[in-house]
């Protein structure tokens, strides 16, 4: 198994020990088809939970253009306060590269008392990952990161650095499940009543898995087709 795979998979198997009322549902995306190829190029999952409310794995293994990519969301219910976790493993041939974050549930700069509680305790693994050596800054623009959080964690990575963020993967996704399971502190939560929680990630969904906001939508259209690529989206889009 490669390492984005090997990573991806070890993530989610730890999601669902750690929520074990997730339940794989079935989808017509399990196999994944491309002109490209003879043989199947990837697969999506869907789990679906309650306190966990929906994970979607995405995986396209495309040997002929060197793409080995896997993506992982674990979305929380729309009217919570807990934040999403998403990681993307990837090879593309010349290097690896990985995304990893908690995607807020209300705006950070207006609540320091939600952002204390749900994202500063991560700013140690954070830190930490400007330390390993074999990072580079990732191809993403400001439009995208304002979307995201800023602990977002977004780099290419040679062999040896890739291997070494396991641990980085493996904090920030102990620190979400005890968010899911603990909840958040009441206090906290009384601080987000101007925040309308599902209406904000519908909108927040929609931009993060928006074709005009990320440009990686493009390339999976080409690999697959318009109509399965936006079968994909509306997985990521909505718990339903």
């Amino acid at each position: 198994m490669s390492l984005p795979a090997d990573l991806c998979e070890r993530t989610l198997n730890r999601i669902l020990a750690a929520h074990p009322d997730l339940v794989e549902q079935e989808t017509p995306l399990a196999s994944l088809t491309s002109p490209m190829s003879p043989a199947p190029v990837g697969s999506v999952r869907v789990f679906k939970g309650s306190a966990v409310a929906k994970v979607v794995y995405v995986g396209l293994v495309v040997p002929m253009i060197q793409l080995d990519s896997h993506m992982i969301f674990a979305f929380t219910p729309e009217d919570s306060a807990v934040p999403h976790f998403t990681l993307d493993s990837v090879y593309g041939g010349a290097y690896h590269a990985f995304h990893l974050d908690l995607i807020p549930r209300a705006d950070l700069a207006s609540h320091l008392p939600y952002l204390d509680a749900a994202f500063h305790p991560l700013s140690p693994v954070f830190e930490s990952a400007a330390g390993i050596e074999g990072l580079t800054p990732a191809a993403i623009g400001p439009r995208q990161r304002a979307i995201m959080s800023p602990w977002m964690l977004v780099n290419r990575a040679s062999e040896e650095a890739f291997a070494a963020i396991t641990e980085h993967v493996d904090a920030y996704a102990a620190h979400w499940s005890g968010l899911v399971d603990k909840g958040l502190p009441d206090d906290v939560l009384a601080g987000l009543a101007d925040t309308d929680l599902a209406a904000r990630d519908t909108a927040v969904r929609a931009n993060i898995f928006s074709r005009d906001v990320d440009p990686v939508w493009a390339q999976v259209s080409r690999l697959l087709g318009d109509e399965t690529t936006d079968a994909i989206r509306a997985e990521l889009v909505a718990n339903g």
